[in-house]
């Protein structure tokens, strides 16, 4: 790690072949829309741009993360109900 942030959290940045999906809030990560819902997404998932990737929760506000990428969820790098930094790596994809 270089210790450099990226100026666009939320937006890809590659690793290797892979692109990170980074949180762009600070806040608690879920992913499903309820308790009792399937997630969003799941290890394997094919996504592309708009897709509901998981809910971040900030000050009782539920924000919907969406995908800006096409491809498939290679890793979910958070636990559920996991608290989140601005910038922290969420999902990397690999590209369609």
């Amino acid at each position: 790690a270089t210790g450099e942030q990226g100026a666009d959290a939320g937006a890809p940045a590659a690793a290797g072949n892979l692109i990170d999906i980074t949180s762009p809030m600070v806040g608690t990560f879920y992913r499903a829309p309820a308790p009792d819902a399937p997630p969003y997404v799941e290890v394997g998932s094919t996504v592309k741009p708009g897709d509901t990737l998981c809910i971040l929760e900030a000050m009782k506000l539920m924000n919907e993360l969406e995908c800006e990428v096409s491809g498939t969820i290679a890793e979910i790098c958070v636990e559920n109900a996991a608290p989140v930094e601005y910038g922290q790596v969420l999902f990397r994809v690999s590209p369609a």
